[in-house]
């Protein structure tokens, strides 16, 4: 926009200098002068009606890449029911073989209280899958009211352009803003807020849990399961049935599957931990380095005002208030609504307040 403006007014503004230093005050006539202060005053009107105080490289840059922008948000959003029933086929087909290649197998070969451990852990562990993972799709992440001037905000949106209290984001995909905001999650369909965090995090790390318990306990069942494809190419061929072939092959597909998501997903697991631990979502992680370098500059400190401690955090996070709490409201399935409302971001009372001179918006 400016390089236009310039290449518009360069050239006039070249004329008018020369006018200038020839002394058009003295020797032109009052018809040129007229003519040279309409100009100017167009100048003007044309300067007001093209500023912007938000231009810059950036806005250059998002203009430029905002097809590219465009494709790629609808592209998520509609390829979001893809990803979330490829999610249930994959869990689904793990839970079928289990039930169908696996529990045969070791019912012959494990003792009594171990076939009872592994009974009550696995049914534990795929129900808190099941249930966080169906409460992070169908949880509304928290989205800010409009109409209403008694919500403390920090700016406007400028997709929105409704005010936007602290930790509230917008969502390019989901078109609306977003109450601490996370991310958009393609595999949930969702936005990932204030309130469905719990949920995601909780499906990702049980999740996880159930992949190592997955991959590690069929160990041996894949081992002798690849041993045994390995050999379908001898001379004599070994006789199986098509069933025994069919296990082999959905024993190492179970153990590669798990296997693969334990690392990806445990990794993103941790990365959320890390996250929770400091008290941050994953914007505010890129927002908070930029203003703890912006004021390291300055010989300044940066303080998260959402960090009270590791301990205290995880509390918050997870809605723990009591000790019983991290049975009833972790260790089992509860749909109880996070601490606030989203909208401000006073502590529990049960959490001592620390002091912070910048905020995270």
């Amino acid at each position: 926009m400016r390089v236009q403006r310039s290449l518009l007014l360069g050239p006039a503004r070249l004329c008018l200098r020369i006018l200038l230093l020839l002394g058009y005050r003295r020797r032109c006539p009052p018809l040129l002068r007229g003519l040279v202060q309409r100009w100017r005053y167009g100048k003007v009107c044309l300067r007001s009606l093209l500023y912007n105080s938000f231009g810059g490289s950036d806005t250059a840059v998002d203009a430029a890449f905002e097809p590219v922008y465009w494709l790629v948000d609808n592209v998520i959003r509609w390829f979001g029911v893809v990803f979330v029933v490829l999610v249930i086929v994959l869990t689904g087909s793990i839970v079928a073989i289990a039930y169908l290649c696996v529990l045969p197998l070791i019912l012959q070969t494990y003792s009594v209280p171990r076939l009872c451990w592994h009974f009550f852990y696995s049914h534990w562990n795929l129900i808190l899958i099941v249930f966080h993972y169906y409460q992070a799709i169908t949880t509304p992440p928290g989205y800010p009211p409009q109409g209403r001037n008694d919500i403390a905000t920090v700016s406007i949106c400028k997709k929105c352009i409704y005010p936007k209290p602290a930790r509230t984001h917008h969502c390019s995909i989901c078109n609306r803003c977003v109450l601490k905001m996370d991310h958009h999650c393609p595999w949930l369909n969702n936005c990932v807020g204030h309130y469905n965090h719990r949920y995601f995090f909780s499906f990702c790390f049980f999740m996880t849990l159930g992949c190592v318990y997955c991959s590690y306990g069929s160990w041996d069942l894949f081992r002798e399961a690849y041993a045994a494809i390995e050999t379908y190419h001898q001379t004599p061929p070994p006789i199986f049935s098509f069933r025994e072939r069919i296990t082999h092959k959905s024993l190492v597909y179970l153990w590669f599957l798990c296997s693969s998501v334990a690392l990806a997903l445990g990794a993103l697991t941790v990365w959320h931990a890390i996250l929770i631990s400091r008290g941050e979502t994953s914007i505010e992680r890129h927002i908070n380095k930029k203003e703890r370098r912006r004021l390291q500059a300055k010989g300044r400190v940066f303080r998260n005002p959402y960090n009270y401690g590791c301990l205290d955090n995880w509390k918050i996070f997870l809605g723990v208030d009591t000790g019983r709490h991290w049975l009833t409201r972790v260790l089992l399935p509860s749909n109880h609504l996070p601490h606030g409302n989203g909208l401000s971001w006073e502590p529990p009372p049960w959490v001592t307040a620390h002091s912070a001179s910048v905020m995270a918006v």
